[in-house]
């Protein structure tokens, strides 16, 4: 029988390597019908204003970001890989950016894990959009 392996979701815990202050490039230059898909969300979020209110609110339930690899991938895309904390439980980020011919950020992918980590990122953000037309992609706080 094979050991189990560690999963990559729960960093290094190197305080060392938890960034507070990254800015994903990506959110800058967002086209008009940019469209966001999570696997914390159902559904995908269509235009800019919806993709930014998105992954600002994401981001502001982070207390660090464990930055793997952020940067270009191909000639149109662009990768983040990064672990985290959400209320102290461990979460890994995967997401790739697609853009368009105008170099304007076209898709965005999102991967997160472990599944008990997404859903209570997905309740956490179903209560911190509640009221927008933005919480209809996550789950109800008491859910």
């Amino acid at each position: 029988m094979t050991p189990a392996s560690t999963p990559t979701y729960t960093g290094s815990g190197d305080p060392a390597r938890q960034r507070t202050d990254y800015h994903p490039v990506w959110l800058d230059d967002l086209a008009d019908d940019v469209t966001l898909e999570a696997s914390a969300m159902d559904g995908a979020a269509q235009g800019p204003d919806a993709v930014r209110s998105i992954i600002l609110a994401v981001k502001s339930l982070y207390p660090y970001q464990e930055i793997d690899y952020a940067g270009p991938y191909g000639d149109n895309d662009f990768i983040e890989v990064y672990t985290t904390e959400i209320q102290g439980e461990p979460l890994g980020v995967a997401g790739v950016v697609t853009r368009n011919a105008a170099g304007q950020t076209q898709h965005v992918v999102v991967n997160h894990r472990p599944r008990s980590s997404v859903l209570l990122l997905s309740r956490l953000m179903g209560s911190r959009l509640a009221g927008t037309p933005y919480s209809k992609y996550f789950l109800a706080s008491d859910t």
